[in-house]
């Protein structure tokens, strides 16, 4: 039988109740995979029929994690970003993501400035998940018709993020869903 949304949700609900650290994520970001590895799921929520942007698949009341869908028209790059005191989980469903993870080489002291260096540069292929944990500074690139489910600790609506240009080293407050 084939892994669906509802049994990824209650196992995401079990797990992050029992274990919201970084264990318990990663036991989501497995379950993530294996759930994008249904062909089913990927039609139905990701396919070139699904509804485009970002969608909402999923919202728990109680501990407040998201399951997003990602269905882009075009490709994008975005810029070094965070996703504050969230975490963030991305499982490429259709095509590809290409993911950096950057390091801080300043102390962090200054709010409106960072240099960053590229730490580890990698590609999510169709059924892979990634992990970025609270605070992790990412930058993602993909391609047209790039589709992705991602989970997230919190609506990020709600909480505060940011992104660096990697010419200044300027650090800009993002407005909310900015940076997928």
């Amino acid at each position: 039988m084939a892994y669906e949304l509802k049994q990824f949700i209650a196992e995401c609900r079990e797990i992050l109740g029992r274990d919201p650290g970084h264990a318990g994520r990663e036991q989501v970001r497995a379950n993530l995979e294996r759930l994008l590895n249904n062909k089913d799921f990927v039609e139905e929520y990701c396919s070139d029929d699904a509804e485009r942007g970002l969608r909402v698949l999923y919202e728990d009341p109680e501990l407040k994690f998201q399951v997003l869908a990602h269905i882009n028209d075009k490709a994008r790059v975005s810029p070094p970003h965070d996703h504050g005191e969230s975490w963030a989980i991305y499982g490429q469903a259709k095509l590809w993501t290409d993911m950096i993870e950057w390091k801080r080489e300043d102390d962090g002291s200054n709010p409106d400035f960072a240099k960053l260096a590229a730490d580890k540069k990698y590609r999510l292929n169709p059924g892979q998940a990634g992990i970025y944990q609270d605070g992790a500074i990412h930058s993602i690139d993909y391609p047209d018709k790039s589709r992705f489910v991602r989970v997230t600790g919190t609506n990020l609506d709600n909480i505060a993020r940011m992104s660096v240009d990697l010419k200044t080293g300027a650090i800009r407050r993002m407005t909310p869903q900015q940076a997928s």
